[in-house]
């Protein structure tokens, strides 16, 4: 009886230590889903389903300062920013680079991308900037739902042309 007894808390000792399996394709194809819904949203102006990818403990790096915005600070930027720009272009320069801890339960994706908007300056010419942008964004797991807790980003200096006067 005592083998009995040491061998089922031997087993329960072990599948206590086995980590949670994943598809490590499901997951990829659920983080590039959100990734590339973020070029629909800007295109379509949704600062809302943008924002709705974004944890409540999101943390942004960005111009050299770290912030937490709140969900309605975030809203708020996002629309200021689409309603003053038309977007171009904003495209992968190449597909991004996703890995995922061994658990499952954080994944990161570093992207590369080129942007291009036109808009209106103070002279009320018509401009067009393209800028390359670069980050990672770091994802975690809620429940059976990704949201994206972190993002640190950089870019290249933009480059403007004056459409027309």
């Amino acid at each position: 009886m005592k083998t009995i007894w040491i061998i089922i808390f031997s087993l329960s000792v072990i599948s206590c230590n086995k980590s949670k399996s994943f598809s490590l394709d499901k997951e990829t194809a659920k983080i590039l889903k959100m990734h590339h819904a973020q070029r629909e949203y800007h295109f379509n102006k949704d600062s809302i389903a943008f924002a709705n990818q974004l944890s409540k403990n999101f943390i942004s790096v960005n111009k050299g300062e770290i912030s937490k915005p709140t969900k309605e600070a975030t809203i708020a930027r996002y629309n200021n920013y689409f309603s003053s720009v038309e977007f171009v272009k904003w495209d992968d320069v190449s597909e991004p680079l996703i890995k995922f801890s061994d658990d499952g339960t954080l994944a990161y994706t570093i992207v590369d991308k080129v942007v291009t908007i036109t808009y209106k300056n103070e002279n009320d010419s018509l401009v067009e900037e393209e800028t390359r942008f670069a980050w990672t964004a770091i994802y975690k797991k809620y429940g059976d739902e990704w949201k994206i807790d972190h993002v640190a980003s950089t870019n290249k200096p933009s480059v403007k042309t004056l459409i027309e006067d």
